[in-house]
């Protein structure tokens, strides 16, 4: 973990940015934010653009998914993913930025607070990753026969670790490992009453709520390496499954050293970096919690590890043969998670 990392760039100007400049650019990016995966799209962040250009990222618990998420990990790397798409947009707009992680240890809520500290001009691999949030979507169709190139993989994995974290590639030989604890996983949460309320409250979301994985980007049944999540309880799948059962998709577990409160915020600035790195490279790509929301399963990852780390999510990563785009992304409106502080 890299407890107070700041954005990379190449050539830095320490001219103080005015401040009106900067909290217009905190807006700006707090809205871009808004296009960073979350677990079910719940969202679950909200921003202060505060006086004197500061920005600070506070966890929204109304948002937390209680059933599979009791300690709320995965809010915390939904709330990660936002602050790299937040930290990202500032790079690539040509600020410099600083990160404090945790900045006020009574106040657990309060997730990170950025300060702009100069002019800076963006890396191209920042622009890359910039450019893709508005193309990358979770696609849950089956992956075709075409694997990913091992090079690849090699610069996804150093994209994840630059942001602290670490990737770890699933064999052929541990693939009936991770399929069995995502049937456990799904067999488990369906069994309780309270999970499906919950679901069934993520996947009936009301139109002009702006979140929650609406039935048109689920799919619809089929034979698959690793099983998906059923995202259209109580509706009919919006998408086909395809024919390519998955077969030449790659799964990767992100994990790191432990799985505090701010490893957890990194490993989701970590998945925001992977994500978007691996769509600008082309691929298909989707996070699956399944594994993780349950201690057995989650054990199972561990042991997949070999006990070197903490596993926070596992990437399904591959090509699609279905050239139809996918639905639009449910996102809310800036100032339903935007406030500005006077």
């Amino acid at each position: 973990m890299i407890p107070n990392r700041s954005t990379a760039t190449t050539v830095a100007d320490d001219t103080a940015v005015p401040a009106a400049e900067a909290r217009a650019a905190f807006g700006a990016a707090a809205a871009y934010a808004l296009l960073a995966p979350s677990v079910f799209n719940t969202q679950p962040w909200r921003w202060r653009v505060g006086p004197g250009a500061v920005l600070e990222l506070r966890a929204d618990r109304s948002r937390q998914v209680h059933t599979v998420d009791a300690t709320r990990r995965l809010l915390l790397v939904s709330c990660g993913a936002a602050l790299h798409h937040a930290r990202l947009a500032l790079a690539v707009a040509g600020y410099r930025t600083e990160v404090t992680r945790f900045p006020d240890h009574a106040d657990p809520d309060l997730l990170a607070r950025l300060t702009v500290t100069g002019r800076a001009a963006p890396d191209p691999e920042q622009s890359r990753q910039q450019a893709a949030a508005a193309l990358r979507r979770t696609d849950r169709r089956a992956f075709g026969d075409r694997r990913v190139d091992p090079q690849i993989l090699h610069r996804l994995r150093a994209v994840v670790e630059a942001e602290g974290a670490h990737l770890h590639l699933v064999r052929d030989d541990q693939m009936p490992m991770l399929a069995v604890a995502t049937a456990n996983a799904a067999g488990v949460e369906l069994d309780d009453p309270a999970y499906r309320v919950e679901l069934r409250r993520w996947t009936n979301r009301p139109p002009e709520a702006r979140d929650g994985v609406p039935a048109a980007s689920a799919v619809r049944p089929g034979i698959r390496r690793v099983p998906i999540r059923d995202h259209a309880f109580g509706g009919t799948p919006g998408l086909e499954v395809g024919d390519g059962m998955d077969r030449g998709a790659t799964y990767a577990i992100l994990f790191g050293d432990a799985d505090g409160p701010a490893d957890l915020l990194t490993g989701g600035e970590a998945l925001s970096a992977l994500l978007l790195a691996a769509v600008a490279d082309g691929l298909a790509t989707a996070p699956l919690s399944d594994p993780i929301e349950l201690d057995w399963p989650r054990w199972l990852m561990r042991n997949m590890l070999a006990d070197i780390g903490e596993p926070y999510v596992v990437v399904r990563l591959g090509f699609v043969d279905d050239p139809d785009p996918l639905p639009p992304v449910l996102r809310r409106e800036p100032a339903d998670v935007i406030e500005y502080a006077d």
